[in-house]
């Protein structure tokens, strides 16, 4: 059987009719799928399930709502960019109606149960969508964000999910929940897949621009935030979430207790405030003006009617309320590269939340509502399991949270406690993140004492180098004994280096501080490329002793007299 074939006997006997709103007919996908292998691009054959929120060209958008359905001509721009590098689409899925909610039942087509535990909910409002990844249904999922519903189902079912900087994904031909925090994420069952999906997605459909000074890594000896106190996290909970902050200890990152209060107050406001204004605004007169044909969910009917009730000035209000609470939040991070949360505080029962639907879907959004307001970026990973004992065991998961566009330091994190080679260009680069390269040779090399004026710049270590054999090494006459290397007609050599990725206004920082002779200038590698990389004056060059024969700084290091002072 073919894998589209072996994916749609799956979905068949699963009994789980309730992830997926619309299926595409088997031999369309058939189809797609040997023209996606034959094109070869960086997503060949990966199967993608898409919130049904979402637009996908020919298929209905119906935001879980059979009254609200229409049929687009085009796809979303996050679909089109993600099926332009060959994903291939199997159908739409379930969700919280209009993306509100965290527990994934709010919907006439059913509640979404978990991958695992069917008693228990998936987490929303992405429900379908990490759902059909868990099970393997497809290999990666777009959902959407605007509460955490792009990290709370993650979190449940045992997968990664992607948020990135607010806008930085277009979001055309997605159903508006509150717009001006909406966000379309990526679900996959490891990083590297969602780094992959995200880089495409985030390159082929951008919405707001990179700045030019982003940090392409976190520095080697990170500082990560985490709460000083775990509200609404029950013993088992915090016993998984100090194993994490362990796993970070053994790192070598080091850990800061912070007080989430102003987090946790912001959070509250996205439904209790005026911010509920937004959702009326999106699809309220929808809502208002529906009959019971429509398959208005109680719940979520209420909610978005109850955002009539606000005016210009309540939401005004409230907004600068949220950025006082975003200014104090974000000075508490003051030092510190990232924040570390658990995903969700608990996963209850469907029956649960039945019985309490608002309480519940609030303590859901504990860790991930002020994600949005606070105009942060945020990857969820899986953590391990809490035995719940009779309720059996729950998939745990952890979320790494930045200020905007801090994408890339939270993707280099996470790929160090999932364990994912960290010199591999993170997803905001291959995305059109604005970097640079830069070769060095000598202080600045890893292990060397002028290291930290890279990584304190946010800076990745991107591998070794070695120049054509067309350059000569001299120690110069300086205080301490600095490497320069000058290119020459005749006798030169290779010589060891290293090459880095640094923002634009990075490398121009470096530049201007950069001390008599050094000086940085165009260095051919022994690929026949070239590089930015370090140089030096002509004339000191002439003076410094020549080191070339030790082929690099630090064999010079090891091997010259230390009346030189090159030790």
């Amino acid at each position: 059987m073919s894998r589209v074939a072996d994916t749609y006997e799956a979905i068949a006997a699963s009994g789980r009719s309730e992830v997926f709103l619309t299926l595409r007919p088997q031999h369309e996908v058939e189809a797609d799928y040997r023209a996606s292998l034959a094109a070869e691009g960086p997503l060949a054959g990966q199967i993608l399930a898409v919130k049904d929120n979402v637009d996908v060209a020919g298929l209905p958008t119906t935001a879980a709502c059979p009254g609200y359905a229409y049929t687009p001509e085009r796809d979303a721009a996050a679909v089109a960019a993600l099926r332009a590098a060959g994903a291939v689409v199997i159908g739409k899925t379930n969700l919280d109606q209009f993306a509100t909610g965290l527990v994934g039942t709010r919907s006439p087509y059913g509640a979404v149960r978990d991958s695992a535990r069917p008693e228990h909910i998936s987490g929303g409002s992405s429900s379908g969508s990490a759902v059909a990844v868990a099970l393997g249904f497809a290999d990666i999922a777009i959902g959407t964000d605007t509460a955490g519903s792009g990290r709370v189902p993650a979190g449940l079912q045992g997968i990664v999910g992607i948020k990135a900087t607010v806008g930085v994904v277009s979001t055309g031909g997605v159903v508006p929940a509150c717009e001006s925090y909406d966000c379309v994420t990526i679900f996959a069952r490891d990083l590297v897949n969602a780094e992959n999906a995200m880089a495409v997605m985030a390159g082929g459909a951008p919405g707001r621009a990179w700045p030019a000074n982003i940090a392409v890594a976190a520095p080697p000896t990170a500082r990560v935030a985490i709460p000083a106190e775990l509200p609404a996290l029950d013993d088992a909970w915090r016993a998984a979430f100090a194993r994490v902050v362990a796993r970070l200890d053994e790192l070598g990152i080091e850990t800061v207790p912070v007080d989430l209060t102003p987090f946790l107050a912001a959070a509250r406001l996205l439904y209790d405030g005026a911010l509920v204004a937004e959702r009326w605004d999106a699809v309220g007169d929808f809502v208002w003006n529906a009959g019971p044909q429509a398959g208005i969910d109680d719940t979520v009917g209420s909610i978005i009617s109850g955002g009539g009730r606000f005016g210009a000035a309540d939401l005004l209000r409230d907004r600068r309320r949220v950025a006082e609470l975003r200014a104090e939040a974000l000075a508490s991070l003051h030092g510190c590269d990232a924040l570390l949360v658990p995903t969700a505080p608990a996963h209850p029962t469907i029956a649960e939340v039945a019985a309490d639907p608002i309480g519940v879907n609030s303590r859901m959004g504990t860790y991930t509502n002020f994600c949005n307001l606070f105009d942060m970026c945020a990857v969820a990973i899986p953590a391990g399991t809490v035995d719940e004992g009779a309720r059996g065991v729950a998939q745990f998961g952890v979320t790494l949270l930045a200020p905007a566009f801090g994408d890339a330091v939270v993707a280099d994190l996470a790929r160090a406690v999932v364990v994912v080679d960290r010199a591999m260009p993170s997803w905001p680069e291959r995305a059109g993140a604005p970097t640079c390269e830069l070769a060095v040779f000598g202080a600045h090399l890893r292990g060397q004492p002028l290291e930290s004026e890279l990584t304190g710049r946010g800076a990745r270590w991107a591998g070794e180098v070695r120049t054509a054999p067309q350059y000569r090494l001299k120690a110069l006459d300086t205080t301490p004994t600095k490497p320069g290397l000058l290119r020459t007609e005749s006798g030169g050599a290779a010589i060891a280096g290293e090459r880095w990725v640094l923002s634009p206004a990075a490398l121009g920082a470096f530049l201007a501080a950069l001390p008599a002779p050094m000086m940085l200038g165009s260095v051919e590698l022994d690929d026949g490329t070239w590089i930015t990389g370090f140089g030096c004056d002509h004339a000191a060059g002439l003076g410094g002793e020549d080191i070339t024969a030790h082929g690099g700084w630090v064999a010079a290091r090891a091997g010259v007299g230390a009346a030189r002072g090159v030790r």
